[in-house]
């Protein structure tokens, strides 16, 4: 199952099903079907999702793209996004990955049995 890393202070968002994208910088591709956040510092702290949709694009154009431009003007969004990627730049392709809630993924037919 394909895995992303999230930090601390995301993830109770991700369980609780208030985050339901995330947008990377070089880090591996994800494609859509299920995908497992672990929480970074705690890999026993771990959420299934189904991933939705993934789309490439400049970082400038992602605020717009997941309805949060109001919320992240360039300044914040660029600051934001530097915390955890120290070179980006505004230019900078990114990848967008959507899913759905934990508790949506888990209602899926074909949800993977839990593994040790």
């Amino acid at each position: 199952m394909q895995e992303l890393g999230v930090v601390p202070r995301l993830f109770p968002l991700i369980v609780a099903g208030q985050k339901t994208s995330t947008i990377r910088w070089r880090e591996t591709t994800i494609v859509p079907g299920y995908m497992r956040y672990v929480c970074d510092g705690d890999a026993t702290s771990t959420a299934i999702v189904w991933v939705t949709r993934c789309t490439e694009m400049p970082l400038s154009k992602a605020a717009a793209f997941v309805g949060r431009q109001s919320e992240w003007p360039k300044d914040v969004m660029l600051s934001g996004m530097r915390e955890h990627y120290p070179e980006i730049e505004w230019t900078d392709s990114v990848q967008i990955v959507e899913h759905l809630t934990p508790a949506d993924s888990m209602r899926l037919s074909n949800y993977p049995a839990a593994t040790p």
